[in-house]
């Protein structure tokens, strides 16, 4: 009989950064690299944000990260979800949703809402779709490009810069 992995959700510790960038790069994404998770670490070391991984069998397989103040964008005061990812070779396993329920619980025990930034090219279309399903809205604002709202004609590059705001209301949120 075949033993059945269970996912585990935890605070992403100063080992992870090099081990999920280096699953990522064995999986093709050639642009991957460990300063983003150590600076998320570092950020949660100084309570800026929340900076969660998944395990699967001892090795990280996912990541989230919840800023309890946003970076860019149109909300002030909701917390934002930053930087979600799963490997390739693990997705289609729930892993995705555990990692948003736990960053979403997280979010309900400060805010009624929480809101996050996602790309608008192809790449994102599974993370467009989660989202809608997950009861994700856009906010209204537009499509924003560089941190700036991308104003109506004006020129941009479908790049990972493109971005539409999404929020949500959480069910029994601590307000």
């Amino acid at each position: 009989m075949r033993e059945i992995s269970i996912p585990i959700v935890r605070p992403m510790r100063p080992e992870d950064p090099e081990r999920i960038a280096a699953a990522e790069r064995a999986q093709g994404w050639a642009g991957a690299a460990s300063d983003k998770y150590f600076t998320r670490l570092r950020d949660a070391a100084e309570g800026r944000c929340a900076a969660l991984v998944a395990e699967l069998d001892g090795e990280p397989v996912g990541y989230i990260n919840l800023y309890w103040e946003p970076l860019a964008g149109p909300f002030s005061g909701i917390p934002e979800i930053v930087d979600f990812g799963v490997l390739e070779r693990v997705r289609r396993r729930g892993i995705g949703a555990m990692l948003m329920d736990a960053a979403e619980s997280l979010a309900a025990g400060r805010s009624a809402r929480v809101c996050l930034g996602v790309g608008l090219h192809s790449g994102y279309g599974a993370a467009q779709r989660m989202y809608v399903l997950r009861g994700y809205v856009p906010d209204g604002s537009g499509v924003w490009y560089r941190d700036r709202v991308c104003a109506p004609y004006s020129p941009c590059e479908n790049d990972d810069d493109l971005v539409l705001y999404l929020v949500k209301s959480l069910p029994g949120a601590q307000r």
